[in-house]
């Protein structure tokens, strides 16, 4: 059993930045695939970014550029380190760990607004 833990989520104008951190309960070198995904109300979930265990990043298009997902392995802790925030950024962001099987964190708010 893979748990996950998110943090960082919170309430930022229009333009600014927030850091998510999901700290991982094994080591994330183990794991094929330590990513990020989001959803909006009324709008079907959607991966933003991950990263694998060979460091390799993957991003979706909005947020390519703005977006930068990291990893500390020692730490066994995944960031998204979230820039130019838009208010069509706001979501639910969730930790999702995949390794045979599929490892969801709980999520956290991130609402961008004026």
């Amino acid at each position: 059993q893979v748990q996950l833990v998110e943090s960082g989520g919170g309430l930022v104008q229009p333009g600014g930045s927030l850091k998510l951190s999901c700290v991982v309960s094994t080591s994330i070198s183990n794991i094929d695939y330590v990513g990020w995904y989001r959803q909006a109300p009324g709008k079907s979930r959607e991966c933003v970014a991950h990263i694998s265990s060979e460091g390799n990043t993957n991003y979706v298009t909005a947020v390519k550029g703005r977006f930068t997902v990291s990893r500390d392995v020692a730490r066994n802790t995944v960031f998204l380190q979230m820039n130019y925030l838009r208010p069509e950024d706001t979501a639910v962001y969730s930790c999702i760990a995949v390794t045979g099987r599929v490892y969801w964190g709980q999520g956290t708010q991130v609402t961008v607004s004026s």
